[in-house]
């Protein structure tokens, strides 16, 4: 006879979910639907960087991840360079990192990568306007989850990516209410997506010379641009320190906080012309950096988190996307080894135990490395020569994994909790 299917939902319909729908989507018994809460899938925000780690935990997804790459118009970047954009050591250079030509950096909007990594999978798993109402476990051990709409399924196991404020993280920790909600790490950010030759007029040529992503950090504030879009567009950010932090997560942007933002940039090669570009759009906001600074579990017998409803963090390594990559690698290779539904609380419990550990560190990492990037260093300060030291070596953990070795790991807690 034929085994029954593993019943799975994936609650959050974001880059997070999209990619465990690609690694589920592999494995002929395993039955998953995805529920979106909107009316359709969308992301916010602009463009993404994927580091080569991040692109080849997608290939361990989806090994057709370069195509997906390439239909959704990502740039690659030949290189990154670091400068400084103001003080008196403004327009100098503290490192260029050159990249391997099998080692390339990607930038790719958000959009339009979801776009991609939502085409392969069947629309009969695609589900929107379906907001979770609640989830109950039942004596069989399956999960009923219960949509707003009076909809109703049983699974055998629930995975939520519904984000950062999502309803799945409070079911997952409701024993820890203290670490339910996020709390802010202390900064802001603004970007605005410009047509490429509007930004190489306004910034100047020499930026647009070659395909590189550039950072400027400056006093209070960090500065990004790198070309999207097959290099039609232009991502341009601004983070900084947030010195009046509110309870409200959006904020209306004006140029008279912008300009008192980066009040000590205007002499500097990039400040009045990033402001000019940040507020060319009708509705210009800026944003708080919310973070979970710390979780106690990603999972709670046949239910987990993944995404930023696990270890949503700033931005300042650019390994977000990267690492909800990783949670749905992990996950695709903990299920797919899965005979039966008994074994889901092993693997959970194998995903949190390889996962949280590693997430953890780079949510701590980032909030460093941001206030490093905004001369927040005491020692370093916005001095060139005694910031190249401090910031090249931190992406070096990130980087330096063995996925193929991650994943047996992966596997081999997964037996042992099998055998408790």
């Amino acid at each position: 006879m034929t085994k029954p299917k593993i019943r799975i939902a994936i609650i959050g319909g974001g880059l997070a979910g999209a990619s465990l729908a690609n690694a589920l989507v592999r494995h002929a018994h395993l039955e998953f639907h995805l529920y979106e809460s909107a009316s359709e899938f969308s992301e916010r925000g602009a463009g993404v960087s994927l580091s080569k780690t991040a692109q080849g935990a997608l290939e361990h997804i989806n090994p057709a991840a370069p195509e997906i790459l390439r239909k959704a118009g990502a740039v690659a970047q030949k290189s990154s360079r670091n400068m400084i954009g103001s003080g008196p050591h403004a327009g100098a250079v503290v490192f260029d990192l050159i990249a391997d030509p099998k080692r390339l950096g990607l930038t790719v909007h958000r959009a339009s990568l979801l776009r991609e990594l939502l085409a392969p999978i069947p629309q009969e798993r695609l589900h929107t306007n379906k907001k979770l109402d609640r989830i109950t476990p039942k004596s069989s051990g399956c999960v009923e989850v219960v949509f707003q709409d009076g909809e109703s399924a049983l699974f055998d196991a629930v995975i939520g990516a519904d984000g950062i404020f999502g309803s799945m993280r409070k079911y997952v920790l409701e024993d820890f209410p203290d670490a339910c909600d996020p709390s802010p790490a202390g900064f802001w950010d603004c970007r605005n997506v410009v047509p490429f030759e509007k930004v190489k007029a306004a910034l100047g040529e020499q930026f647009f010379e070659t395909d590189r992503q550039y950072g400027w950090s400056g006093d209070g504030a960090f500065v990004i641009h790198d070309a999207l879009e097959d290099r039609t567009m232009v991502q341009c950010a601004v983070s900084a320190i947030d010195r009046d932090p509110c309870d409200d997560r959006k904020q209306p942007l004006t140029r008279e906080f912008l300009e008192e933002t980066l009040k000590n940039w205007m002499d500097g090669p990039i400040g009045k012309a990033i402001i000019d570009l940040i507020l060319d759009q009708p509705d210009a906001h800026r944003y708080s950096q919310w973070e979970f600074r710390s979780t106690p579990t990603y999972a709670k017998s046949r239910v987990c988190i993944a995404g930023d409803a696990a270890h949503a963090m700033t931005p300042w390594q650019g390994a977000g996307a990267g690492q909800a990559f990783e949670d749905a690698m992990i996950l695709g290779t903990l299920l797919g080894n899965a005979t039966t539904a008994v074994q889901i609380d092993a693997a959970f419990r194998a995903y949190d135990a390889v996962r949280r550990p590693r997430a953890q560190r780079i949510v701590d990492s980032s909030r460093e490395t941001g206030l490093i990037m905004t001369g927040q260093d005491a020692e370093a300060g916005l001095d060139p020569e005694k910031l190249r030291p401090v910031l090249k070596s931190r992406w070096d953990f990130i980087y330096g994994i063995d996925f193929v070795a991650y994943k047996e790991e992966a596997l081999v807690k997964m037996r042992e909790f099998e055998t408790c």
